[in-house]
């Protein structure tokens, strides 16, 4: 690492503060305190528009070994308003990078923290819950630090769709035989999600979250997908009426993350805030159908509040919860389907297009190809 100022202070808004040395930007960052638990895949998560606003604490030891390579980043930038480890490594290892993970904080002004017992750090959230932060290679005082930290903006009530979607459409065409044409709504989107549905000989047409039912349906879509994201799916009263009449055109759907708190919305559930959150690649779900443990990788602060043990009806067909958390009976996935039994949309709180890994859940894929298919098949017969 070059040399620099070496001090650097990180404050949570309830006053418990903690000193290191700076690593990345110089500077100062304020966002949500959350912590990550994966062991792999920095560069994924800190290239991931869902943790806009966010600082991650990085619960592994020690970070940065593989460097930064192009082409493991998720999107345009990386979004996490900060970062915090334990240790950072002084060098990269790996054939693929072509620079440190330092160099990148620095070049993409992203200003962090090492040094740092991330161990108490995370103990600390678990108790008190996730929690305004700030981190500074400039203010030496803690009491002056957390008196900024307390005038910064909630993450309850903040809709952050606008801030990461894409300005214009984007089209990624289908690898091999074309077989269907999806829409899918960029809330946050990773770059892997379209990937794996190219792969599948699906054109993606990747559109704005400004976008319409009409630019929508204009497509001839044989499905609709929404996309993780930021924020709180509460403030995101646009997107929930656009998916409702996603529904009414019935158009089939798969939504992931975000998708999935929108899609509980457009059914009648409610959300609300997890006391810290599912953040890692290690997170246990059961498949309820088929009673499966999946180990999934998540990154979400707000769930869906779903009755466990019974479907509801609603305008379009029966809905339930279809997946659900091991650690902590949190709705993992919901299901939609019509009387004669088709699926007509699903979704998922975890990640089942994670490069880092798991791929456990990769399948989802699949079964969203498998419900088009079914869905034109039945209007063809019609």
């Amino acid at each position: 690492m070059n040399a620099r100022p070496t001090e650097a202070l990180l404050v949570l808004e309830d006053g418990r503060s903690f000193r290191g040395t700076s690593f990345g930007a110089q500077g100062e960052a304020f966002g949500e305190a959350v912590f990550s638990t994966g062991m792999t895949g920095y560069q994924e998560t800190l290239t991931d528009p869902s943790y806009r606003r966010q600082v991650v604490i990085a619960t592994a030891p020690q970070i940065g070994n593989t460097g930064w390579n192009d082409e493991d980043d998720e999107s345009r930038r990386i979004w996490v308003a900060g970062y915090v480890v334990r240790d950072a490594s002084r060098i990269r290892s790996n054939w693929r990078s072509t620079r440190t993970l330092d160099d990148e904080l620095r070049a993409q002004g992203v200003v962090g923290i090492a040094d740092v017992d991330t161990r108490a750090l995370t103990r600390h959230l678990r108790e008190r819950g996730a929690m305004r932060v700030g981190i500074s290679t400039i203010e030496t005082d803690a009491a002056r630090l957390q008196a900024r930290v307390l005038e910064q903006p909630v993450m309850a009530g903040a809709n952050l769709v606008d801030e990461v979607t894409v300005a214009e459409p984007i089209v990624v065409p289908a690898q091999g035989e074309k077989r269907f044409t999806v829409a899918a709504l960029d809330l946050g989107i990773k770059e892997m999600t379209p990937e794996q549905l190219a792969r599948r000989g699906i054109e993606v047409h990747v559109l704005p979250a400004t976008a319409t039912r009409d630019d929508i349906v204009a497509l001839d879509p044989d499905g609709v997908f929404f996309s993780n994201g930021p924020g709180d799916p509460a403030a995101a009263d646009d997107v929930v009426d656009l998916l409702r009449g996603v529904l009414d055109a019935g158009l089939p759907y798969f939504g992931i993350c975000f998708g999935n708190q929108i899609f509980g919305r457009a059914l009648g559930f409610g959300t609300y805030k997890l006391k810290y959150g599912h953040r890692g690649i290690n997170q246990p779900v059961m498949d309820l159908r088929t009673r499966k443990v999946e180990i999934t990788a998540q990154n979400h602060g707000f769930a869906v509040d779903a009755p466990l043990d019974r479907a509801v009806e609603t305008p379009w067909g029966s809905a339930r919860v279809s997946h659900l958390c091991l650690n902590d009976d949190v709705v993992e996935g919901l299901e939609l389907t019509a009387p004669d039994g088709r699926v007509l949309g699903f979704s998922v709180q975890y990640h089942p297009e994670a490069a880092a890994g798991p791929h456990d859940s990769n399948y989802l894929f699949d079964r969203f190809c498998d419900v088009m298919s079914t869905n034109r098949s039945t209007k063809e017969s019609h």
